[in-house]
């Protein structure tokens, strides 16, 4: 079965590492959204200015064209896709895509990203990111996944497949 899929979350909840081992695990190409956004989006989130919608569009739909341009081969993308609005607009280009939401403690999301380094992302800019989160409604295409504070990338990708398969 060919499929694009976006394994999306806020900063520091796994997107680029469990999207890239999913993307192996599925025998599939993997791109990472962070390296689609315009250079101005990753200068402002460097000086801890959240991005507005504005400045998403142009990255949202670079991603969705990623996706539509691998909806024949299948492929894998790391993407926040943080609100309802985001994702509509990435299924514009690409209507097969599914989400896969990782869910992860707060806490966990805070020392990860304490802990993180050489990432544009600074920790400060988490709470506009869960401000922000509209989790996945369930009559969009993807499933969430709850992911325990002490799993294993391993133990991830397999709870995203069993998701994915249900």
């Amino acid at each position: 079965m060919i499929v694009v899929i976006v394994v999306m979350g806020v900063s520091g909840s796994g997107k680029s590492v469990v999207g890239a081992a999913l993307a192996t695990a599925l025998g599939l190409p993997y791109a990472d959204g962070d390296d689609l956004h315009p250079q101005a989006n990753v200068e402002k989130m460097r000086a801890e200015v959240p991005l507005t919608d504005e400045d998403r569009l142009p990255w949202l739909d670079r991603c969705g064209g990623w996706l539509a341009e691998h909806e024949v081969t299948g492929g894998v993308l790391a993407c926040s896709a943080l609100r309802r609005s985001y994702r509509d607009r990435i299924r514009r280009h690409a209507p097969a895509v599914r989400f896969v939401e990782l869910d992860v403690p707060e806490p966990v999301l805070r020392d990860r990203l304490l802990n993180r380094t050489g990432h544009f992302m600074p920790a400060s800019l988490l709470d506009s990111q869960l401000a922000t989160l509209e989790p996945l409604g369930g009559d969009e295409p993807g499933v969430r996944v709850a992911v325990p504070a002490d799993a294993s990338i391993d133990t991830t990708v397999a709870l995203a497949r069993a998701r994915l398969a249900e």
